[in-house]
């Protein structure tokens, strides 16, 4: 039998003034820079401090009305439901190992540009003579690559798009003929191909036909899952071959380019450098942090729209209804602008919370160098240190870089798990990753290690890892399995 109840539940919901904070607390120094001066173009109540006439702007009693908003910012922020609103809070892991490079306010960072991939591509695809309609469909199809270099969608697919988009019906032979024809041949070689297999062969045809080649192509022409799999044994049954003329056809096949297309995609990607958004350095054996303000002007609401607004209003009852729609916008712009100013500072205030609790936690590490320093460390450590949102802290240190003395690195890279070792003392999982990718690179690439092996290793080294986590840990860093590591 169904009863009728009444109950009282608190839920938190974030006004759409917090939302827009967390997304300037995520955005990277240059996104940061853009979203700057992006506003400075929409709105024109906001312009760049030349004078500190600021705090008077602020205090103006005509276009306080929004101030209960902005001291809702004020708050910490620590809601499960901000996933619903901010859907892009994955952020691609990156590597630790690059250069040290030292960035201050006084260098100038050079900018530089290039063309894109697809223009690259559409530059070589027009020295063809393709009629004016195939011209049109090969410029769609090339829309298609990725940054691979890949086609990866179905030939149907780009058909009904072909129709729909640019209204010319076309057949799938018609698409897959220009592919092959035209797509195919451009440079680098093996863009446009459909899989792997397809982008090797095509890469092993533009090869001089000696034994070898002509070998390695019946491999991935013939026998590709058993060359992805390793399956060595199995091959040399199969061709009849013995494993001095399998291991120089490997050898040609894995001088080939998987993905083609990064040769060109990469670089045009890499072309502006990765500017940190905070420095440590070391001073008198102390640590500094300085947050990167490089080219963020400071900003104020603009006098010349506050005038307006007090002249409007003053003649408002003279104007009732020729005003009202003025008076609304002006409003509206000085209240984003006032909004936009506080949320820069607030912004500012999370960003070096965060970081000074992190520089504080990891101090050791970041007073010598020495990765086995790292303490472990997760997102909670540092939430209820500072007394900020679980959230708050995930979007500090998943978008944000440091340039310390011992180079730049990915804030996210100093969170790890607690281990333990033989004498009952916490580590950092970091040292023990360490550890697996040094045993890894020493071992007999015909007899890999096993993930029980390098478990084996780690507990004579004092260190107590079950397999299970060695494979967890080895997937982590994106490290294959025994089989897949071993060469002939």
């Amino acid at each position: 039998m169904l009863k009728q109840q009444l109950s009282q539940k608190g839920q938190h919901k974030l006004s759409p003034l917090q939302i827009k904070l967390m997304k300037l607390v995520q955005l990277s120094t240059l996104d940061f820079e853009q979203r700057v001066k992006q506003e400075l173009e929409e709105n024109p109540a906001l312009e760049e401090e030349n004078s500190s006439d600021l705090e008077e702007a602020f205090s103006d009693s005509e276009i306080s009305e929004s101030e209960n908003e902005i001291e809702d910012q004020n708050q910490s922020i620590d809601i499960s439901e901000i996933d619903e609103y901010l859907s892009d809070d994955e952020i691609e892991d990156f590597k630790n190992n690059i250069n040290h490079q030292n960035y201050g306010v006084e260098k100038h960072i050079p900018i530089i540009s290039g063309i894109s991939f697809q223009e690259y591509l559409k530059n070589q695809l027009h020295t063809f003579r393709l009629n004016e309609e195939d011209l049109l469909i090969a410029d769609f199809i090339l829309g298609n690559i990725d940054d691979n270099g890949y086609i990866r969608r179905k030939i149907t697919a780009i058909v009904d798009d072909i129709l729909l988009i640019l209204g010319i019906s076309v057949t799938a032979d018609k698409v897959e003929q220009l592919i092959l024809n035209y797509i195919q041949k451009l440079d680098p070689v093996g863009v446009g191909s459909r899989n792997l297999q397809e982008c090797l062969l095509i890469q092993l045809e533009k090869k001089k036909m000696t034994k070898e080649v002509i070998l390695a192509k019946k491999i991935i022409q013939y026998n590709f899952e058993s060359f992805v799999k390793k399956h060595y044994q199995k091959l040399q049954k199969k061709l009849g071959i013995t494993k001095k003329n399998l291991r120089k056809s490997i050898y040609q096949i894995e001088k080939l380019n998987p993905k083609p297309g990064k040769i060109y995609s990469e670089n045009t990607k890499n072309l502006n450098h990765l500017i940190p958004d905070f420095t440590i350095c070391i001073s008198d054996n102390k640590l500094e942090l300085s947050l990167n303000q490089r080219n963020i002007p400071e900003l104020k609401i603009s006098s010349v729209y506050l005038d307006m607004l007090k002249s409007y209003k003053s003649s408002k009852e003279k104007n009732m209804n020729k005003n009202e729609d003025t008076i609304v916008f002006l409003k509206q712009k000085i209240d984003s602008a006032k909004w936009f100013v506080d949320a820069i500072k607030k912004r500012q205030n999370t960003l070096m919370l965060t970081m000074n609790a992190i520089m504080d936690y990891q101090k050791e590490y970041f007073l010598t160098g020495d990765p086995i320093k790292i303490k472990p460390m997760i997102l909670k450590n540092i939430s209820q240190k500072i007394g900020v949102g679980i959230s708050t802290v995930s979007r500090v240190a998943n978008s944000k870089y440091v340039n310390t003395p011992y180079g730049t690195f990915l804030i996210k890279s100093f969170f790890s798990e607690k281990m333990k070792n033989k004498e009952g003392e916490d580590i950092s999982s970091i040292e023990i990753k360490k550890l697996l990718v040094e045993s890894i690179a020493q071992e007999n690439k015909k007899k890999p290690l096993t993930d029980e092996k390098l478990s084996k290793i780690l507990k004579k080294k004092g260190y107590l890892v079950a397999r299970r986590t060695v494979a967890k840990y080895r997937d982590q860093m994106h490290i294959p399995v025994a089989r897949m590591r071993k060469n002939l």
